[in-house]
């Protein structure tokens, strides 16, 4: 069978390129005689692979010295505990909420201590980014949190917040190295690899070296805590040895096609061929204000829930798949992430015509 077109918002489309990569090593890991997948994390071998993929990922997003990478397990939304745990000494942190995962965030940390909203677009479904240039941070704050790119609703911060001095945490689980970025803005940027950079089980963590500390909240578990990572170079425990491999692999292929600045072009660039036909259909419409609209992640709609189903079962038999909405809102969307080839957008925009003519 041959591969389809994979819309789907995570776990997502992989580069074919790594895929290949993999396959030929399944067996045998550079003449080791074993796979990646039986490795010891122990080993020379793979001492040799998370070196390398850290090495390389601080190359792409130029991370300063000054700054820890950890490669953790639990996926972003451990991420919603361990941050308070780690970093809320003051027991107040204020959150924007911009979508579902962020507001999930803010929940968790209440359980840790004070939480202020101090920005929401949940009055309109989160189809916008509030302004955040004057926000009310709280004097006693310990951190301003963000989910930079809103996988759900299709929305991303074009401008980062005024934090006023204070700690900006930021989950970028689904814009993870789709574009350069000032990691030296953030206290701590962090995201799920599902989405943009390798199979699902990983989190990778960057995070200012003086963040980390013993000075975590009472009752916060050994494997909790960033300093138990940092001091043991993401070995603590058996990490997600596999999906660090593959994260690696990643990396390599993303410098090879001319590092982010070059991705962000290729994205702007797919984007424009799925937003452009959007702001000029009678059927299909965009759900989010033009300014805040994702590069990654494009939700869109009929207007009618039985048309919607049916381009989606449609499309589907077509090759495009994972086209559904997140059931929170329903229509379409179509997660276009680094590894999407442009001929899949192209592929996407071509069907979305003909069904529109079929069915106006």
């Amino acid at each position: 069978m041959s591969r389809v077109y994979n819309f789907s918002a995570g776990p997502a489309v992989l580069p074919k390129e790594v895929l290949r990569e993999a396959a030929e090593e399944m067996l045998d890991y550079q003449g080791t005689g074993m796979s990646v997948m039986e490795m010891s994390h122990r080993s020379k071998a793979y001492k040799g692979i998370i070196e390398e993929a850290e090495a390389d990922l601080r190359d792409l997003m130029g991370i300063p010295d000054d700054y820890e990478v950890l490669f953790l397990q639990g996926g972003a939304s451990q991420q919603f505990a361990m941050i308070p745990m780690n970093l809320m000494k003051n027991r107040t942190a204020d959150y924007i909420v911009t979508g579902q995962w962020a507001k999930k965030a803010s929940e968790e940390a209440k359980k840790y201590g004070k939480v202020n909203i101090v920005a929401s677009s949940e009055d309109k479904t989160f189809s916008y980014i509030p302004d955040c240039s004057d926000l009310p941070v709280s004097e006693d704050a310990d951190y301003v949190y963000i989910c930079e790119n809103n996988t759900i609703y299709g929305t991303k911060f074009r401008e980062l917040p005024d934090t006023k001095g204070k700690i900006l945490v930021a989950d970028v689980s689904s814009c993870f190295l789709s574009e350069p970025v000032d990691v030296a803005r953030y206290g701590v940027i962090y995201g799920g690899v599902q989405k943009n950079i390798g199979p699902a089980g990983t989190v990778i963590v960057i995070i200012r070296k003086d963040l980390i500390t013993e000075d975590v909240l009472p009752g916060t578990p050994t494997m909790l805590k960033y300093k138990t990572h940092a001091d043991a170079g993401s070995l603590y425990n058996t990490p997600p040895a596999y999906g660090i491999y593959i994260c690696g692999k990643v990396f390599k292929w993303l410098k090879k096609q001319g590092g982010l600045q070059a991705m962000k072009e290729k994205n702007e660039k797919k984007a424009k061929l799925l937003y452009d036909f959007l702001d000029q259909s009678r059927m299909f419409k965009g759900t989010v204000e033009v300014k805040d609209r994702s590069l990654m992640n494009v939700p869109f709609v009929t207007g009618d829930e039985e048309l919607d189903a049916r381009f989606v079962k449609e499309a589907k038999e077509a090759g495009l798949e994972n086209l559904k909405g997140h059931r929170t809102v329903g229509g379409m969307r179509a997660s276009i992430y680094n590894a999407m080839p442009v001929e899949g957008v192209e592929a996407l925009v071509a069907f979305m015509k003909k069904f529109e003519e079929e069915n106006l």
